[in-house]
């Protein structure tokens, strides 16, 4: 898979509500900054993930933008995606028009030196979603 597939991918399974952490590196130095908290290391990545599959749903994921640029072994991204969801303990519905940023690492899914790349893994190491302000003219 491409990392501009996995990162499709991702966006996908959130809107299907399944589990995001594996997307992610399994590094204490891995990172997520979202519209509401700052994960660092894999620990935290994947309590934090779970926790939000667990107390979100309807999730609409509308990609705007998205570019990667692919190199041998990481991949950086940027898109302009509408995120929506409801928070189920709180009855709330969130709308944000957001900002994600980010990279991936490829990785081997097998320690075979005769391994074909093509079925190697991109993860990310880093991501970063922030909601987008319009300045108004006054």
């Amino acid at each position: 898979m491409s990392a501009r597939a996995t990162v499709e991918d991702y966006y996908e399974a959130l809107r299907r509500g399944e589990p995001l952490y594996p997307y992610f590196a399994e590094e204490a130095d891995a990172v997520k900054f979202g519209v509401g908290e700052t994960l660092v290391g894999y620990d935290d990545i994947a309590e934090g993930l779970r926790e939000q599959t667990r107390t979100t749903t309807d999730w609409t994921v509308e990609s705007d933008a998205l570019r990667v640029v692919e190199r041998e072994s990481h991949a950086a991204f940027s898109d302009s995606v509408r995120m929506a969801w409801t928070d189920t303990e709180q009855d709330i519905e969130y709308d944000f028009d957001t900002r994600w940023s980010g990279t991936l690492e490829r990785r081997p899914t097998d320690d075979d030196p005769n391994r074909d790349e093509t079925t190697d893994e991109w993860v990310f190491v880093g991501m970063h979603v922030s909601v987008a302000h319009t300045t108004e003219e006054q």
